[in-house]
């Protein structure tokens, strides 16, 4: 009996073994796996290393920065490019990114700049940003981007928002002339068929009583 106890001890251990090998293993596959994914999700004009994404040097403007980047980065190096603004929303799913490097780039100070404005001051640590500077309108060149007053920013965008304006009260103009049009055509259409249904049964009793007579 006790040998019997003693080859269940060992059969059992030798099955734990075995698990916990295996176990092992498939969370090295994990990781590998991983790393693998982490590798694909690197921009093509940017490099990885860990969760820093470096995107500098490289002559980036705001419509050719990388679309896909992984939400686990916590470092993005934007740095001498030539960035004249960023895009709306472009850091806001990146929940774990703690430092941008913006510094060196060619910042337009116009309706554009808006979204950064509003990012740089949701950040606690402002002091990396102290160098990110307008480079243009004239009236705002060296101006600190994260200390520009609504009133600075929207004197530049009177223009676009009464192009906007304008734009929209063109389209309003037009689409309620083609109501109009459409309207017309309709009575138009109503009318005529109205006319055609009175004539269609008019013309019955019109038969019926010539041969009456």
């Amino acid at each position: 009996a006790a040998s019997v106890e003693r080859e269940a001890v060992h059969f059992q251990f030798g099955d734990f073994t075995t698990m916990s090998l295996l176990l092992h293993r498939e969370l090295f596959l994990l990781f590998l796996s991983l790393i693998q994914v982490a590798t694909s999700q690197c921009p093509p004009e940017c490099s990885c290393s860990g969760t820093i994404l470096d995107c500098s040097n490289n002559g980036l403007n705001a419509g050719t920065l990388p679309t896909h980047i992984a939400t686990t980065t916590t470092e993005i190096k934007l740095n001498n490019n030539k960035l004249s603004s960023i895009p709306n929303g472009f850091f806001d799913s990146l929940q774990n990114l703690r430092s941008v490097t913006l510094d060196y780039n060619p910042w337009t100070c116009d309706c554009n700049i808006l979204y950064l404005r509003s990012w740089l001051l949701k950040q606690e640590d402002r002091s990396q940003y102290k160098d990110i500077r307008c480079s243009s309108p004239v009236e705002l060149q060296g101006r600190l981007i994260v200390y520009l007053t609504e009133d600075e920013v929207g004197s530049n965008c009177k223009d676009w928002y009464c192009n906007m304006a304008l734009i929209c009260q063109i389209g309003l103009f037009a689409f309620i002339v083609i109501q109009a049009i459409l309207l017309i055509f309709v009575i138009i259409f109503l009318k005529r068929f109205e006319k055609f249904s009175k004539e269609a049964i008019g013309a019955p009793k019109e038969d019926n009583f010539r041969n009456a007579m």
